[in-house]
């Protein structure tokens, strides 16, 4: 079979002229569905066009409970239900306005990384090798150098460990701009993090974590078991797509995540079906590589399915939720974090936020060999960092990443197309375009 992609033969100034003359179409319907709102988008496509939409939504906090994709050529139509954090429709007509004006004059997608201090903050990047103590050691070196932390996305797996860190001098509230203060601040965490990885970016932090991870091959195995997640890729021969099936446990932000690392390994996803059936997620996506070819070799499958295995568990809430809400100050993740590592507590994932004077920390934590933490232990933590301060929600149970779903039936991997016939979600096959694979 000869491999094409119409992408290819668009250059850059052609794309940004047809999206000029075409812009995107976006509805938000309210009726249509009793369960969710339907955001339906048309527009110009470009490589990467389904990922910047899933994005917009995903930073507005909504759950995509389905989605229908398709994009031939250089047009796309995608359709997702959406809700709001409590399950509901959306009904807030701010929220509704801002997806319509986000989606409606949407922006690549910045994939650089560089040293460039935004107007309100310096991000700085780290990945590297975790170890117990080590996010402690960070805070107090970025403390030390009277580095206050605004925000920051922490997340390990697979040994590793990556974040990004958004920092203001102590003293002004300004960005760090000074090349020798930004030297000293990349030469003191690399000794911390021993000799990996320390930039300043300005990619959007999520996509960046799966990029850095990505980069770093946290997606080799170790001897480690995917129990909760199974994905197959097979080839549809006919139609010359190769299709990814993905079968899960729901969490908020999958979709994003999936299509974050089919996007940046280079495939191109023509048409797609996503549904939540309870706390499963199942996902099924028609793709080629950018070059027009599909999946062309064992190892190449091998490694598709291993890239979101791994986007899938790095998100994966592991450990204890701890939530910190109190009046920020310089140096409080410093000292968090220290008395953390004092009690045996290793951080599994973080996310740091500050609202105005307040500091809103979420964290999940286990002991050093990574198991459940004792009930004693987290009552002392919270009797030196404060029982009013420091609270204990464990919501990972109620995602269920603790127990897999029943494993897939006889006969290797599975498909959804019986599972949208029986339900009449019949939208990728009535395009015509495609036929199920199973």
């Amino acid at each position: 079979m000869d491999c094409w992609s119409p992408l290819l033969d668009v250059d850059d100034e052609y794309e940004k002229l047809v999206i000029r003359m075409n812009p995107p179409r976006v509805t938000v319907d309210n009726t249509s569905s009793r369960k969710a709102t339907l955001v339906k988008v048309d527009s110009a496509n470009k490589h990467g066009s389904l990922l910047e939409v899933v994005q917009v939504l995903t930073d507005l906090n909504l759950t995509i409970n389905k989605a229908y994709i398709s994009s031939d050529g250089e047009w796309f139509m995608d359709v997702f239900h959406v809700v709001d954090q409590d399950g509901n429709k959306l009904s807030d007509g701010e929220v509704i306005d801002r997806i319509q004006k986000s989606l409606g004059t949407r922006r690549t997608l910045r994939g650089s990384v560089g040293v460039e201090p935004t107007s309100q903050h310096t991000s700085i990047e780290l990945i590297g090798r975790d170890r117990p103590g080590l996010l402690s050691e960070v805070f107090a070196v970025l403390a030390s150098l009277k580095c206050n932390v605004v925000a920051a996305e922490v997340w390990t797996h697979n040994s590793r460990m990556a974040s990004v860190v958004y920092i203001t001098d102590d003293s002004s509230g300004s960005p760090i701009d000074d090349p020798d203060r930004l030297a000293q601040i990349k030469q003191l965490l690399r000794h911390v993090l021993k000799g990996t990885a320390v930039s300043a970016g300005v990619t959007h932090a999520e996509r960046r974590l799966h990029q850095m991870m990505y980069a770093d091959r946290d997606y080799d195995r170790d001897g480690g078991c995917v129990g909760e997640t199974f994905v197959t890729v097979e080839n549809c021969v006919d139609k010359g797509y190769s299709v990814v099936n993905v079968r899960c446990k729901d969490r908020p932000k999958l979709l994003f995540d999936t299509v974050c690392t089919l996007t940046d390994m280079k495939y191109v996803v023509f048409h797609a079906a996503v549904i939540s059936e309870g706390l499963e997620a199942y996902q099924e996506y028609y793709i080629r590589h950018l070059d027009g070819c599909p999946v062309s070799s064992e190892s190449e499958r091998q490694r598709v399915i291993h890239c979101l295995e791994a986007a899938i568990r790095r998100r994966n809430s592991e450990g204890l939720r701890l939530e910190l809400c109190g009046q920020d100050r310089v140096g409080l993740l410093s000292d968090v974090t220290r008395i953390f590592r004092e009690n045996g507590l290793s951080v599994t994932q973080a996310e740091v936020t500050t609202r105005g004077s307040q500091a809103v920390n979420v964290f999940y934590v286990t002991d050093a060999s990574g198991n459940a933490v004792k009930s004693e232990t987290i009552e002392a933590v919270r009797g030196e960092i404060g029982q009013t301060v420091l609270r204990v929600k464990d919501e990972a149970a109620g995602y269920g990443l603790n127990s897999p779903p029943p494993p897939p039936q006889e006969g290797g991997g599975f498909s959804l197309g019986s599972l949208f016939r029986t339900r009449s979600e019949k939208f990728l096959y009535n395009l015509g375009l495609i036929r199920s694979c199973s």
